[in-house]
This record gives C-alpha cells, sequence and structure tokens, in this order.
C-alpha cells in the first residue's frame, strides 16, 4: 500500500531526522512562527536538537530583539495536550486513537462519500496564515486540483482581507508599500487603531530607534500603550476615522497643501474625491469623531509641515463592516500628498499572523497561486502549465468567503468541513452560533499541533501537526520579506508536518500522481516562483533558501537577472502602479453609522483588541507557555471607565456580567481613564469575547466587524451571593 510505504520514507512525519546539515551542537538561524514582523531567531543546537534560542543581532527585521512570545517559541513545542496520534471520536462521543492508516482511510471515505452524495463542493476547508507558503500552496493545489473542492478560504479574512482588497482596488495589486526602516526615517508616524507597542513590539522597537524628532499620531478610541507615547492623541469615537480622514482632505486641499505633480503624473480620481470631501467641513468632522476642531486642524497642519509622513493601521480598521473605504481614505491622504515610494512614508498595513502575507499570494483560495486571478483564461493556463496539470482542473472563480463558507453549512449546502491550523469554534464572530454551525455538519476534520483546542474538542477526526520548529518553508511577513524557517526538533509520536499529511492524502484520495514531484517543501517553493513570473510580487530572482537565509531575507519582488538589490526596499518609488493605467485610484463613499448602535437596554459600545505582549490570537500556543502566562491576567478582565463604574456601583477587581444581543460572559473589572465613558474593551484573547460580537461584514472584503457593537454590563449576582456567603 503506497500509503504505509510512505510513512515509512526517512523525515515524512515528526520523527524524521533534523536535517545533517545542522551543526549538531551549533545554531542555526530560523524567523520567529508568531506574528508578521517576521523577527529572526537563532536557535541553539544540543545533539542537534534545538535546546534555546536568542535574537538574531544582524537580521535587518528585528536587529536583536524579540518579544516575549519569540523567547518562549520552542517551550510551547514540550506543552503535554500536544497532539500526537489521530484521534477518531467514536459512536459513544469519545475520542480513540488510531493509526495514520485509519485515519486516512476515515478521512477519504467520509469526504469522498459526503461529495457523491450532495456533490464535489459539498466539502470546504478552513486555512491559516500560520503555516508555510509551501505548506499552504499544496493545500490550496490538493483541494482544488486534486480532491475538487471549490471552496477554501483561510483565517487571514478575519485580519487582512479589507487590506487585500483596499490595496487591490487603489494599487491593482495586493502591494503593503514599505520596510521597516521607515519606522525610523519618517518624521510624522500616524497610527489608526494600531497598538504596535503591544501587537508588534519589536515594530515599536523600530519606531523608538528613530532620530527625527518624529510626531507620533495615535487615532484610536483607547488611550492605548501607543497613545501614551504620541504627540497627538485622537480620541475619536468609534469608526468615524473615514470622516476624519475626508475631513483631513478636504482641509489639505483648501490650503493647497497636495503634491499636486504627484497626483497628476501618478493618480485618477482627484476632482471627483476632492468635490466629495468638500462636504465634510470641519465641524462636521467634529460632530462625527467627537473631536476638537482644533485637534482636526493639527492632524492636517502636522501632515503638510512634515517631509516624511507614514501611515500605519492594523484590525480597528481591517475588522470592519466599512473596512476597505476606511483604509482607502488612509490610502487617499497618503497619495494626495505623495508620500508613497519615498523613505519614511507609505499608507501602510500592518499583518497580523506569521504567513499572512504568505497565504494572500499562496493560498489558492479567493486568489489564484501567485496573485493570478481565478476567472482570467490566460492566468490558469500559465499556472496549469508550471504545475503540470489540465487548465481544466482550476475552478474559473475564487472560493466563498469565510463566512459565506459557515452560512453554506448552515444552508446545508456544506456538509464536510476540513480546518487545518485554526480554531474557529474559538475565534470566529458570534462564537455561539459558529459552533452551532460547526455542529451541524456530517463530518469535521481538524488538523492542529494540539488536541484540546475549541474546535479541535468538536471534530469527528483529530490528525495530529507538527508545529513551527519541527518542519521547514518559507513565510513572508507584513514587509514583504520572505524568510526560512528550520526544523530544529522533531514532532512528537505519530504527528506529521502539514506538508506530509497533505501528501499522504493526496495519495489516499487518488490524486497523488499530480503532486508527485511535491517531495520537498523546497522542491514546492521553486514552483511558486515560477507562479509569481512576472506578476508584481516576482520572486523568480532568488534562487534556493540558501539565498534568502545569504540575504537576511529577501523582500518580493526580485525579478530573474537582478544580481544587486538592497536589503530594504519599498514599492513605487517611480510613481507607477499595477493598474491599467499605472495610475493609482482615489476611492470613496459616504461613512456609515454603527452597525449596532447603542440603545436603552445596550448603552455600551464594547471594543476589542489585544491584551499584551504575551498573547496570542486564541491563546492555542501561548497558553501553553508557563513564563507567557505569569504576564497577563489568567482571568477575562473587562476595562471600564470611572465614571461609569460609579454610577453603577461597579468596584475594581469585581465580577460582572458583559451581554450583547447573542451571548454573555463573566469578567473581572479593571477601572481604568484608557476608556472613554460609554465604552468598554476586552482583549480578544479570551474565549467569552466572541460571545459578544455581532457577524456583520465589509461588503467588499467580507472581513467580520469585530471591533464594536452594542452591550451591557451588570454585576454578576451569582459571585456577590458566593462572597456573602463565605
Amino acid at each position: 500500500m503506497l500509503t504505509r510505504e510512505l510513512l515509512r520514507e526517512p523525515g515524512i512525519h515528526g520523527l524524521g531526522q533534523v536535517p545533517a546539515s545542522l551543526a549538531p551542537n551549533g545554531t542555526t538561524q530560523t524567523v520567529c512562527g508568531y506574528c508578521s514582523t517576521g523577527c529572526g531567531l537563532r536557535v541553539h543546537l544540543q545533539d542537534n536538537v534545538g535546546i534555546n534560542l536568542t535574537p538574531t543581532t544582524e537580521y535587518p527585521v528585528n536587529l536583536g530583539m524579540a518579544c516575549p512570545k519569540g523567547w518562549e517559541a520552542l517551550t510551547v513545542l514540550d506543552a503535554p495536550n500536544r497532539a500526537t496520534t489521530p484521534l477518531l471520536k467514536n459512536a459513544s462521543g469519545e475520542f480513540v486513537a488510531v493509526d495514520w492508516e485509519v485515519a486516512l482511510r476515515e478521512f477519504t471515505g467520509r469526504f469522498q462519500s459526503i461529495q457523491k452524495d450532495y456533490g464535489t463542493e459539498s466539502v470546504a476547508f478552513l486555512s491559516t496564515g500560520q503555516i508555510p507558503c509551501e505548506e499552504m500552496a499544496f493545500l490550496g493545489a490538493l483541494t482544488k486540483f486534486g480532491m475538487g473542492i471549490k471552496h477554501g478560504d483561510g483565517n487571514t479574512r478575519q485580519c487582512m482581507a479589507t487590506a487585500v482588497v483596499a490595496y487591490k482596488q487603489a494599487f491593482g495589486f495586493d502591494a503593503p508599500p514599505y520596510t521597516y526602516a521607515d519606522f525610523e526615517e519618517s518624521d510624522c508616524l500616524t497610527f489608526v487603531g494600531s497598538n504596535p507597542c503591544i501587537a508588534h513590539p519589536i515594530m515599536w522597537e523600530r519606531v523608538m530607534r528613530n532620530g527625527c524628532s518624529p510626531e507620533i499620531i495615535v487615532v484610536d478610541p483607547r488611550s492605548t500603550e501607543t497613545a501614551m507615547y504620541a504627540t497627538q492623541h485622537l480620541a475619536i469615537a468609534p469608526k468615524s476615522d473615514q470622516s476624519l480622514f475626508y475631513g483631513v482632505a478636504r482641509i489639505l486641499i483648501r490650503n493647497g497643501w497636495i503634491d499636486q505633480k504627484f497626483v497628476s503624473d501618478s493618480t485618477d480620481g482627484f476632482n471627483e474625491f476632492a468635490t466629495f470631501v468638500d462636504d465634510y467641513t470641519v465641524s462636521r468632522v467634529a460632530g462625527e469623531t467627537g473631536l476638537k476642531p482644533e485637534q482636526i486642524e493639527r492632524f492636517a497642519e502636522t501632515i503638510h509641515e512634515r517631509k516624511r509622513c507614514s501611515f500605519w493601521w492594523t484590525m480597528v480598521v481591517n475588522q470592519s463592516y466599512q473596512g476597505v473605504r476606511t483604509a482607502q481614505a488612509i490610502i487617499n491622504v497618503a497619495l494626495m500628498t505623495g508620500n508613497l515610494g519615498r523613505p519614511g512614508t507609505g499608507a501602510n498595513s500592518i499583518t497580523g499572523q506569521c504567513n499572512a502575507m504568505g497565504s494572500r499570494l499562496f493560498s489558492n483560495t479567493t486568489n489564484l497561486l501567485g496573485g493570478h486571478d481565478f476567472a482570467n483564461a490566460e492566468h490558469r493556463k500559465k499556472v496549469a502549465s508550471i504545475l503540470n496539470i489540465d487548465a481544466e482542473r482550476i475552478p474559473s472563480e475564487g472560493s466563498w468567503a469565510y463566512n459565506e463558507i459557515m452560512e453554506g453549512i448552515l444552508k446545508k449546502k456544506i456538509r464536510g468541513l476540513w480546518v487545518i491550523c485554526t480554531n474557529t469554534a474559538h475565534s470566529w464572530i458570534n462564537q455561539n452560533l459558529a459552533r452551532d454551525i460547526l455542529d451541524r455538519l456530517d463530518f469535521l476534520v481538524v488538523q492542529d499541533m494540539y488536541h484540546d483546542t475549541e474546535t479541535a474538542q468538536m471534530a469527528d477526526l483529530v490528525l495530529p501537526a507538527a508545529g513551527w520548529g519541527e518542519k521547514e518553508g518559507t513565510f513572508v511577513n507584513s514587509e514583504r520579506r520572505f524568510g526560512v524557517i528550520k526544523k530544529v526538533r522533531r514532532a512528537p509520536v505519530q504527528a506529521l508536518s502539514d506538508f506530509s499529511i497533505f501528501r499522504l492524502i493526496a495519495e489516499s484520495y487518488g490524486c497523488g500522481e499530480m503532486f508527485a514531484n511535491w517531495d520537498s517543501p523546497e522542491k514546492v517553493f521553486q514552483l511558486l516562483k515560477e507562479c509569481t513570473r512576472d506578476m508584481p510580487c516576482d520572486i523568480t530572482g532568488t534562487a534556493d533558501y540558501e539565498m534568502i537565509e545569504a540575504n537576511g531575507g529577501i523582500q518580493w519582488p526580485l525579478s530573474e537577472g537582478v544580481t544587486e538589490f538592497d536589503q530594504e526596499r519599498r514599492l513605487f518609488s517611480d510613481g507607477k502602479f499595477s493598474t491599467p493605467s499605472g495610475r493609482a485610484k482615489f476611492l470613496f463613499e459616504p461613512p456609515k453609522s454603527l452597525s449596532e448602535p447603542v440603545s436603552e437596554k445596550y448603552p455600551f459600545v464594547l471594543l476589542t483588541g489585544r491584551g499584551s505582549a504575551s498573547q496570542w490570537h486564541t491563546q492555542t500556543r501561548s497558553s501553553r507557555s508557563a513564563v507567557l502566562k505569569k504576564l497577563y491576567p489568567i482571568d477575562p478582565f473587562v476595562e471600564l471607565n470611572p465614571s461609569d463604574a460609579r454610577q453603577l456601583g461597579i468596584r475594581p477587581n469585581e465580577w460582572v456580567i458583559i451581554e450583547s444581543q447573542r451571548g454573555r460572559m463573566r469578567a473581572m473589572t479593571l477601572l481604568t481613564r484608557s476608556v472613554s465613558a460609554g465604552q468598554l474593551f476586552i482583549p480578544m484573547h479570551y474565549e467569552g469575547t466572541n460571545q459578544l460580537t455581532d457577524a456583520v461584514f465589509d461588503p467588499y472584503s467580507k472581513q467580520p466587524s469585530y471591533k464594536s457593537c452594542a452591550v451591557r454590563i451588570s454585576k454578576d449576582s451569582s459571585s456577590t451571593a458566593s462572597a456573602r456567603q463565605n
């Protein structure tokens, strides 16, 4: 049996040897597998096994720095709740350990049976931004071209879809234009709904190295840790940032503070935009944002007076029912002032997960491999030729988005789901409904490095996967830099790399011949290179993993024939974009009010976001580190303004109940003026948070609006009663 033969191949799973190229007791270079910063880490080896790590001093990303998560990256591999063998749920609802042959037979038999009964589109997958490009591409090609699965999306839909669409519509391609040197070279940095002090600490360290005496402007309803360093903190009303940037644009235009040459040579639609924003007077914008007129005027004046302005945004913009147009409101201000393509400038989306940028190019979900378009026949033909497959096997349209897949399950159009390296039952918006939807599936497979995630516990079959440090491949960080990850540990017991699991499933599903040459991540990397040829993300000038490592990572693009290049490069320095006209587009439309406004019954606006530098997403990994767990509150907490607390009779460190129309959670109060009256803040990492959030989506990006919904807060009567009894 071929499956059995593959399982015996050296290195096919976690029991395979650490590569012999590593010095048994030396060090090796890798990149971190947590966030999109992409820090360089030097792993220290003993008897060919990674036992410790230190940040790499010469790596151009982090320059010898690391955040708490990076320091603990190896520790979480030793957690006792690692998934070490396939688990199959029996008729009693209990998991039973099985071998890989049984697991693969169950996987293939159940999914093929569903497809036979309900059609090939009745099975879907949900992937991640936390596995290497080569694994993402293998999954996307296996499902779309081999298994006949049309619909699959990634959890990058939850964090980066808005930025992707905003860039595509404005620039013609998903192209974050910056390099991290811009943090140090800008004389005015504007952070919109971005708290890098907590969310991306190493990026914030780069800001702290800035020697230009920069203005630091923070646009955020909360007084975040980053806002505390700001020279200007614009504490706007939630979701009013679109109006703010339209008002700032009007001031710049009325005062003639625009780069007329750049606008004329490199953009389209400026006159229409100027007409549109003329209605956004200072008084109107002050009313909509809650800012003082002089704050708005000073913001515009600062942009004019400074020479190198950069604009940075993250999830508060992206995770919004109007995120795309808000991101483009920021892009518009950068365009009209010529703050693109020069050092210290840019309209810069900061990515979330370690390989979300790689997912955007290579997951083969809504985009065809290499940034191509499923709907373009020439693109399909090109990719088919590179992969040596029949072009007819490539769908002529992209997948449903994440929310549409969930809706498809609810409508019984999708009956089988394969979840890889993500935790939908915790992270998806309106969690109670999400769990109800997952529970309706005929067959749920979860592939993860831990067997006890909320989603794994709901699965019919759990496939044990290797984690970062136990496999090879490439990540692409926020500044478009490819970095190489190394295998420095063996995965435990029967756990396999995702790459190996996909290879085994291809054989089991009957499409193994299509992927006969996909026998190592680096071979797949060579295919991905060809898929980028002549695209804006062209990396055909990157020879191999060794070249990437030797150059401290390589930013795309780097086309074949280019032999001399800078270690840090930004896009659009020539004023040319990837649209048919070569010009960037001004895009705009009227902002909308809050999708769920406060009411008498639910009088507070709930804000969510990162809680600390030591927490990560649903805490699947970060909670496995004893060190990291000491650096943040284990119990959920809610930030509440003291004036609201007084009115409600709520004291500090008191258990309360927060409720929305969709659910309720229990949390401990933290009284602080970092949130304004009428607002609450709860970190996104706690399981209960997404029981409250509202399942509304941006119409262009389909990204969920996690950041604002209407809630109420009250004392937890059960804890009060318990306290009295004690």
